[in-house]
């Protein structure tokens, strides 16, 4: 990992380090990858706002969610595990067509976001290419009735005529998980959806595709506001696009989004309405001797995050490495970790295969504390603020031994022993507790201190 000179680095504690991971648990039914179809692969991950309910969604659009029982909780907590169970499946989209420009949309869930509770039920976003859906989840009260003294009372018992009235009784009570479609939001990106985030002030959220980022309401479904837009009126001149957005954890105004150039932007609502001229903007400029085919490809970043306390720190990631920028710094990053640079000899095979066009996602713990981000050979990595370790674990149902080791003392990597088609591209960190969960193919695993 390289950090920059003369920068301050990220505020730390004595107990920021390697954290001692074991896996917990896993879901999937398929463990052999040819039973596997494409629909089952997960496309994904997120843990509601208390920890308690975790959500995946697939390529089939559906979206399951996982609960953490008190029961489960305590034994799970005696065992040293966090555990989950079941709670609820439904199908979010179908598939759709495009008539006007004569285009499928796939039922795919690109993105799930978990809102503020309100009421008694737990309300989450999901959205495919292009719609937008704000599903309720509650447990309803299913009850049996009998002794109404109806025609059918009378065919049970063999008479035709009511002697005596019966008291009517309510008997069987369940209860079953409901999920409804409370808000559809569409029709308002011409491009791909490619990430949503919902507003501190639990009142609207954005959402953003290749060239627009538009702000909703959530009780308003035919409106948005358009707060971002970089298409330009000649399309010969677009040179970026936009490839994800994020909201400022506690600042309700405050937004970033990032480029396929290697940008970041920050924008401010109180500034202007709209923020297509950035408040900040974080870029690493590169020198132009080591300037290649390949660079601008693996400049593009494919998910930024805040991290730290009240947001100040800004978390990267483009193909080969993870930055860590000062929300107060333009300048530089205050870290660079080198992720994928033993690949950096494999680019034009990993071009002509597709792999460099992959989209790793990033995640941050609860307390800012540490970082993780996925790889290849099913394995994802998680670094601590202070630039102290690595831990790389390979995600299996029979996990081998971890890899935790010192920075600067990370072990090279058999490029040729990659495997490419085994992906981590979706995580996510609990966010109270030391807990992640990681999307590898069709199963859901669950790793825990």
């Amino acid at each position: 990992m390289e950090s920059n000179p003369d920068v301050t680095p990220m505020d730390t504690d004595d107990n920021v380090g390697a954290l001692p991971w074991k896996f917990s648990q896993c879901f999937g039914e398929k463990t052999v990858v040819e039973e596997m179809t494409e629909a089952d692969v997960l496309s994904a991950v997120e843990f509601g706002p208390t920890g308690e309910y975790l959500a995946t969604g697939d390529k089939g659009g559906r979206v399951v969610v996982f609960k953490q029982s008190a029961r489960t909780k305590e034994l799970a907590q005696a065992q040293g595990k966090v555990a989950y169970s079941f709670y609820t499946e439904f199908q979010s989209h179908e598939p759709e067509f495009d008539y006007l420009k004569s285009l499928e949309i796939e039922e795919k869930i690109n993105c799930i976001r978990w809102c503020k509770n309100r009421g008694n039920g737990m309300f989450l976003l999901s959205t495919n290419d292009k719609t937008i859906k704000l599903w309720k989840i509650y447990e309803k009260n299913l009850v049996e009735r009998n002794n109404f003294n109806l025609d059918e009372d009378m065919k049970k018992s063999g008479r035709n005529v009511v002697k005596e009235l019966k008291v009517p009784k309510v008997s069987g009570r369940s209860k079953a998980v409901t999920a409804v479609p409370r808000r559809v939001f569409s029709n308002a990106h011409a491009y791909h959806i490619n990430s949503v985030s919902v507003n501190s002030d639990g009142e609207s959220y954005l959402s953003a595709d290749d060239l627009r980022i538009n702000m909703w309401n959530l009780e308003i479904t035919d409106q948005s506001f358009n707060i971002v837009d970089i298409k330009p009126e000649n399309m010969e001149e677009l040179t970026e696009v936009i490839t994800a957005s994020c909201f400022h954890p506690t600042e309700c105004n405050l937004f970033m989004y990032s480029s396929s150039r290697g940008c970041i932007k920050l924008g401010d609502m109180r500034q202007r309405a709209l923020c297509d001229e950035h408040s900040k903007m974080f870029e690493v400029t590169e020198d132009t001797a080591d300037r290649s085919f390949f660079s601008e490809i693996i400049a593009s970043i494919s998910d930024v995050k805040f991290a730290g306390e009240n947001g100040r720190y800004i978390v990267s990631r483009d193909y080969l490495t993870l930055k860590i920028w000062d929300i107060h710094m333009e300048s530089r990053p205050v870290k660079t970790i080198q992720i994928h640079e033993h690949l950096r000899s494999k680019l034009c095979d990993l071009y002509e295969n597709d792999c460099i066009f992959d989209k790793f996602e990033t995640s941050v713990s609860g307390d800012g504390k540490y970082f993780m981000t996925g790889s290849y050979n099913s394995a994802f990595h998680i670094y601590d603020s202070g630039g102290l370790s690595d831990t790389r674990i390979e995600s299996s149902r029979a996990p081998p031994p971890m890899n935790q080791c010192m920075m600067g003392n990370v072990p090279e990597i058999d490029v040729n022993a990659v495997d490419f088609n085994k992906k981590t591209l979706h995580l996510s960190w609990h966010p109270k507790d030391n807990a992640v969960a990681i999307a590898g193919l069709n199963n859901l695993f669950i790793y825990s201190v």
